[in-house]
């Protein structure tokens, strides 16, 4: 350093003094996580995903916390300023307030010790504001002494687990219900339109594109029936069984004082387990949760498989419909446009598939009194849920609402089709009709040019016959094979 220079100033953040059994360690003073929360920071820097990302773990936590304090109160464990204290704390992050400071990573060791703990510390540190006192000063009210009174990990994180999943699977279903909703508005806009069902990738009979569309609303709303019987199953919780599922270090009432504060918390239904034992060490209802998202899925990623098919081409492919253009599909071919909100869909579909073989294997792995693994299993479901949650709007408005229907198209695919024949069968006879397949296959002649030229059947008879095919039963007016037409 020359003569006469200045050295920069050095600056250190504040910081505040907190103990647990390792030892002590210097934690942000401006923090409202503590020791316990710093230690698994730095123990568990993994994905860079904070538990923050799933807000509604973190509202779930303060429902749990919020019920804990009411019941320890009401049972005469914990005095009235400090549980009003705790109450207004979990208040606050229930609305929103303080998320950013659960820091910890998505994925942990301790079955969620780490959760729950970083929970703890932010609602007392919270708390102790409110009573007046600084954050850190623990001896007026204690993270672990009076924040998680009556509780274990191992009952309160996997409850509030299943709160969360609860509020991710209730939006889940709505999204779906929106999906549906726009594929109905096409099948309603498409009802006319006859096309060629196809299966194996081969002609089969006629149908309407309306009644395509139709069958992807009805599946989707299946989805979401299948989904709140999955959620059904997570109403039922084991807070008050604390470590094991015996109940130690918890007074008499407490579970049900607890569950019926949760209930109003939340506004939904919850019961206690009949066997906390039990209920502590299963994860039943998470992988039925699980298979439910991977089903939905699956059949969300069939329905972008058809959707891409179906609008292939646009020249050399079936391009029956178009998707709605949303950006330029190429670097290198001027005028390409790519069916990317489908494809989108399909990306999200594996990623929840690939979720569910992780909770199936982390229910597995469970030993015991305890599965250790519930923060992978709340982390994929969870992920799934909003993600498919995503995938449903995206796909509702970006891609179905803007879908058009190529009319000549649907129409010559129809009348070149050799799959008539089967439409013509029960007014030509099989025999019959098989010819003109045959014929049809032979020569490149439409079904419906060979039938008028032979005289067959008029032309509107004919028209009256594929129409009936296309629309079912309800439009048959009668299918009677003329004697010229049958077999002899």
């Amino acid at each position: 350093m020359t003569a006469g220079s200045t050295a920069p100033a050095r600056t250190t953040n504040p910081t505040r003094t907190e103990h647990d059994l390792l030892g002590e360690r210097a934690v942000p003073a401006d923090a409202y996580y503590g020791i316990h929360t710093l230690r698994a920071t730095e123990n568990f820097a993994v994905t860079g995903i904070p538990i923050s990302a799933h807000p509604d773990l973190v509202t779930a936590l303060a429902c749990v916390k919020q019920a804990a304090a009411l019941a320890n109160h009401d049972l005469g464990l914990l005095d009235a300023a400090r549980t009003d204290a705790v109450v207004r704390a979990c208040e606050e992050i229930r609305a929103g307030r303080l998320h950013e400071h659960f820091v910890v990573d998505v994925l942990q060791g301790g079955a969620g010790t780490s959760t729950n703990m970083n929970a703890n510390e932010v609602v007392a540190n919270r708390a102790l504001e409110l009573l007046g006192h600084p954050r850190g000063a623990y001896r007026h009210l204690h993270p672990l002494d009076h924040v998680n009174l009556s509780q274990s990990t191992n009952d309160a994180y996997p409850t509030a687990v299943r709160l969360a999943l609860r509020s991710a699977v209730d939006r889940l279903r709505t999204a779906l219900g929106e999906l549906a909703a726009a594929f109905d508005g096409k099948a309603d806009e498409f009802r006319h339109l006859v096309k060629i069902g196809r299966t194996q990738l081969q002609e089969a009979v006629p149908m309407t594109l309306g009644q395509e569309f139709g069958a992807c609303a009805t599946t989707t709303r299946e989805d979401a029936d299948r989904l709140g019987e999955a959620a059904g199953l997570l109403a039922e919780i084991n807070l008050g069984g604390t470590a094991v599922g015996t109940g130690i270090n918890t007074p008499p009432g407490y579970p049900e004082a607890v569950r019926r504060h949760l209930q109003r918390i939340t506004g939904t239904p919850v019961g206690t387990a009949p066997d906390l034992i039990e209920a502590t060490q299963d994860t039943g209802a998470l992988l039925q949760l699980s298979g439910t998202l991977r089903r939905t899925a699956v059949k969300l990623s069939k329905t972008c498989n058809d959707l891409r098919l179906l609008s292939s081409g646009p020249r050399a492919g079936l391009a029956e419909i178009a998707l709605p253009p949303v950006q330029a599909g190429s670097s290198i071919m001027p005028g390409k446009v790519n069916p990317v909100i489908p494809e989108l869909v399909n990306q999200i579909a594996f990623t929840v598939i690939g979720h569910d073989l992780t909770v199936t294997m982390a229910a597995e792995a469970g030993q015991l009194q305890l599965n250790a693994f519930e923060p992978v299993i709340a982390h994929s479901l969870l992920e799934s849920a909003d993600r498919l949650t995503t995938a449903c709007r995206t796909l509702a408005v970006r891609c179905i609402a803007g879908i058009t229907a190529d009319e000549d198209r649907l129409r010559e695919n129809v009348e070149r089709s050799a799959g008539l024949a089967t439409a013509l069968s029960p007014y030509l006879g099989y025999a019959a009709a098989g010819a003109l397949a045959a014929e049809a296959r032979a020569t490149g002649d439409g079904i419906r040019d060979l039938v008028l030229r032979r005289g067959l059947l008029d032309r509107e008879r004919l028209d009256e016959a594929l129409g009936a095919a296309a629309q079912g039963p309800a439009a048959r007016t009668g299918a009677a094979v003329p004697d010229a037409a049958r077999p002899a």
